[in-house]
């Protein structure tokens, strides 16, 4: 496999509005706060396949795969409610326990063993927990702890009816969508 051939993708759920534009002020006011960037290079989402490698000229593969999920997955309600952190650099929007959520989720991770033969590498295999990140990789740890401090007392409730799921490419210096399957 030539490696200058391969693009990195992932697969999430993207809010609509208005939940899409308060958190992009969310992500925006810790780039405004902190001078870190790294979370406004992707839009907000919660993500349902960890970026991976895969041949640009096979996309058309991983679109019929999840177009495939249409007619077997539903729109679902998906609840925010307040923030949590993974110390020392992340912090997110909680998302609640929600079976329908983890359900789609477990036949994208399938999807992606049967038909696209990616694995999880076993460092990379955590549970799922939902989330959407709102600060991360270029957050410095004394500034997570002064984020932190604020953002564990601040609220933010939210409900997103998810009426689709997109695939996201990136383009070298942010994450695109390139394709959205709409749910039944």
């Amino acid at each position: 496999m030539n490696k200058d051939k391969l693009k990195l993708y992932f697969i999430a759920l993207v809010p609509d509005e208005p939940v899409y534009s308060e958190v992009m002020v969310l992500k925006t006011e810790f780039k405004d706060r902190f001078s870190i960037r790294a979370a406004l290079r992707s839009p907000p989402h919660i993500t349902l396949h960890m970026p991976f490698q895969w041949q640009e000229e096979k996309e058309a593969q991983l679109i019929a795969s999840l177009n495939a999920l249409k007619s077997s997955s539903n729109q679902i309600e998906v609840e925010l409610n307040g923030f949590g952190a993974f110390p020392p650099r992340v912090i997110f929007i909680k998302v609640v326990e929600n079976d329908q959520l983890n359900m789609l989720q477990g036949s994208i991770q399938k999807m992606a063993r049967s038909a696209w033969h990616i694995y999880p590498k076993s460092n990379n295999a955590r549970p799922f927990k939902p989330h959407m990140t709102i600060a991360f990789r270029d957050l410095k740890k004394p500034q997570f702890i002064e984020a932190w401090s604020t953002f564990a007392q601040r609220t933010y409730k939210a409900t997103i009816s998810v009426t689709d799921i997109s695939l996201l490419k990136h383009n070298s210096k942010s994450w695109d969508i390139l394709h959205r399957v709409i749910l039944e």
